[in-house]
């Protein structure tokens, strides 16, 4: 007769888990750990292009050193910065690391555009096609991610799934944001009158 009584509880505190989140919390937390693995994927990606990117430029444009030293110091930044998603202020120094690489690589096109052999050199406009592919998934990826951390956050805090996220330890996660926008949608400020 215990055993039945097991076996009724058991069947009874399944249900009760089942409806209150818990396996929606997990599925959601998931989604949240893949999707920032593919958007460290795709920096990795990013940054594994810099030093050929680097290189074939230096080839043409040897006393455009200023630019080439910020781009190769920006790389070892990112490189140097350890995150974790789930801490805000880790993740506020990698964006800021990923931005300073976005711009140097910006003001790094900018100078490739006054030599036009560069520019037609079969190498550098591979490269540049795979750097303008590759910010282009690390755009989506990071899509995929605000959109997932949103998914979970909601989850997290809405009744009753709230009630289990708090008694297993599941806290809102912090979303991946642009510390100044109003900044990075300016175009960078290049002088050539340093030569």
């Amino acid at each position: 007769m215990k055993s039945h009584w097991m076996i009724v509880g058991l069947l009874v505190a399944s249900l009760g888990l089942s409806g209150c989140g818990y396996n929606r919390i997990q599925v959601t937390d998931e989604q949240v750990t893949s999707g920032w693995a593919e958007v460290l994927n795709q920096y990795q990606r990013r940054a594994d292009l810099v030093p050929n990117l680097v290189n074939v430029v230096k080839g043409y444009a040897a006393h455009e050193k200023d630019v080439l030293t910020q781009v190769t110091e920006a790389r070892a930044k990112v490189g140097s910065v350890q995150v974790n998603a789930n801490d805000p202020n880790s993740l506020e120094k990698y964006q800021a690391a990923q931005g300073e690489l976005s711009s140097a690589l910006s003001r790094l096109l900018v100078v490739s555009e006054n030599y036009p052999t560069l520019k037609a050199d079969a190498g550098f406009r591979d490269l540049q096609a795979q750097l303008e592919g590759t910010e282009n998934r690390i755009t989506v990826a990071r899509n995929r991610y605000i959109q997932a951390v949103q998914e979970y956050n909601v989850l997290a805090r809405s009744f009753p799934s709230n009630l289990t996220a708090m008694v297993f330890g599941y806290q809102p996660k912090p979303s991946f944001a642009v510390q100044n926008e109003a900044q990075i949608s300016a175009p960078p400020v290049v002088d050539f009158g340093k030569k």
